[in-house]
C-alpha cells in the first residue's frame, strides 16, 4: 500500500456527450435535442439580437419535436441580472438549458444549469472564444478570472450563422486560439517548478488548435478566415479543459494580463483579441518567436497593438504589473521576474504593442 500522500491527485474530466457542427442545420436542432436526453421542456437563453435572428427557426424545429420552450433575455452578465434569470429558469421546470449566442448567453446558461443541477446545451452564434465547449464562465464578479461550472451536454453549430457574424469575432476567436502556445508553456512551468500535474494529452490537444491557426494564417490572409476550421479549433480548447480538468491547457499569464485589463478599462477590446496581445509579450518572456504570433495576428485581422483597441500605453503597463496578483496561486512566466513598470514598459515597446 502506498502511503497516503503518495498517492496521484485525482481531477475529475467532464465532456461534452454529443457536438454537431454544420451548414445551414439550425432546423435540425429540435432533433438534436431528441438524440441527446429527449426533453419534453426547455430553457432558452439569448441576447435580444440572437432572437430577432433565430428565434423563428429554433421555434419551428423544437415544435416538431413536441418540444416545449420558454425564452429568457440575458441583457448583460452582472451577478444580479443572472439571478434574476435563474429564479425565472427554476420556475420552467424544464428538462435542460440551452444557451444560444455569443459568449455572454452562453456562459449564462452554464453557470445557471450547473446552480440548478441541469443538463446544459450550447449553441453558439460567435466564435469568438473556445468557452462554447468548455466549463468555465466569466461573469462580472469579485473573481478576476473564469469559474468553474458544467461542460455543455453538447454544442450544436451552424457554420452559416458563424459566418455572418462580424468578422472581427472570428479574428478574435484566433487570438484565443494562439494564446493556447503561452498557456501550455506556462503549464509546463508550473509543472517543472511546482509539481504541478500536466496533463500531456490535453497539453497536446489545446496546442493543435493553436497550430492549426498558425499554420493556417497565411491562406486565411488571402481567402478569407476559415469559420468551420476556426469552431472545430474552439471546441477542441474548450475539450482540452475539460480533460486537464482545469483552464491551464488555454489560460496562462496572457489570460492573467486580459483579466487585468478587464479589471482596469472594462468593456474595451474583446476577450480573444487582449490574450492575442498578451500573447505577444508573453512569448518574449518565454523566450518564444513572438514575431511569429504578431504575424499570425496580422493575417487573421486581428489587433497587435494596445493602440488598435483603444488602449493607451499606460494602461497596458499597468495591466502586466497586476496580472499575476490576480492569481498568486496559478504559477507563470510572470512568476519568474519582477515586473517594475520600467521592466513592463521595455516589454511592451520591444514587442511593439505600445
Amino acid at each position: 500500500m502506498t502511503k497516503n500522500q503518495d498517492r496521484m491527485q485525482s481531477h475529475t474530466m467532464e465532456l461534452p456527450r454529443l457536438i454537431k457542427i454544420g451548414e445551414k442545420n439550425i432546423n435540425d436542432f429540435g432533433s438534436f435535442l431528441v438524440s441527446l436526453n429527449k426533453p419534453k421542456k426547455v430553457s432558452l437563453i439569448s441576447g435580444v439580437n440572437v432572437q430577432k435572428v433565430l428565434r423563428k427557426k429554433i421555434e419551428k424545429s423544437l415544435k416538431l419535436k413536441k418540444i416545449q420552450f420558454i425564452w429568457h433575455t440575458s441583457k448583460d452578465n452582472e451577478i444580479k441580472s443572472i439571478e434574476q434569470i435563474q429564479k425565472n429558469v427554476k420556475k420552467d421546470n424544464s428538462d435542460l438549458v440551452v444557451g444560444i449566442g455569443g459568449g455572454r448567453s452562453v456562459d449564462i446558461a452554464k453557470l445557471i444549469s450547473y446552480n440548478l443541477d441541469k443538463p446544459f446545451v450550447s449553441l453558439p452564434t460567435a466564435a469568438s472564444h473556445d468557452g462554447m465547449a468548455s466549463p468555465f464562465v466569466s461573469i462580472k464578479s469579485d473573481k478576476p478570472h473564469s469559474i468553474v461550472a458544467s461542460a455543455p451536454m453538447g454544442v450544436f453549430v451552424d457554420i452559416d450563422v458563424i459566418k455572418k457574424a462580424p468578422t472581427q469575432l472570428l479574428a478574435s476567436g484566433c487570438g484565443d486560439l494562439i494564446a493556447n502556445i503561452i498557456a501550455v508553456k506556462d503549464w509546463q512551468l508550473g509543472h517543472k517548478k511546482k509539481k504541478e500535474y500536466y496533463g500531456r494529452y490535453a497539453a497536446n490537444l489545446a496546442l493543435m488548435s493553436a497550430k492549426i491557426v498558425m499554420e493556417n494564417s497565411s491562406e486565411f490572409a488571402k481567402k478569407g478566415l476559415d469559420a468551420r476550421v476556426i469552431v472545430e479549433g474552439l471546441i477542441s480548447a474548450g475539450v482540452a479543459s475539460c480533460i486537464a480538468g482545469s483552464s491551464r491547457p488555454c489560460s496562462g499569464s496572457e489570460h492573467l494580463f486580459s483579466h487585468a485589463l478587464d479589471k482596469i478599462a472594462p468593456g474595451i477590446g474583446l476577450h480573444g483579441e487582449k490574450c492575442g496581445i498578451g500573447s505577444i509579450m508573453m512569448a518574449k518572456l518565454h523566450k518564444q518567436d513572438w514575431k511569429k504570433i504578431v504575424k499570425t495576428l496580422k493575417d487573421v485581422g486581428a489587433p497587435t497593438t494596445a493602440k488598435q483597441i483603444g488602449l493607451k500605453p499606460d494602461v497596458i503597463i499597468k495591466a502586466l504589473i497586476m496580472a499575476q496578483g490576480l492569481r498568486p496561486e496559478r504559477y507563470t512566466i510572470l512568476k519568474e521576474i519582477e515586473m517594475t513598470e520600467k521592466r513592463a514598459m521595455n516589454l511592451a515597446k520591444s514587442t511593439k504593442v505600445i
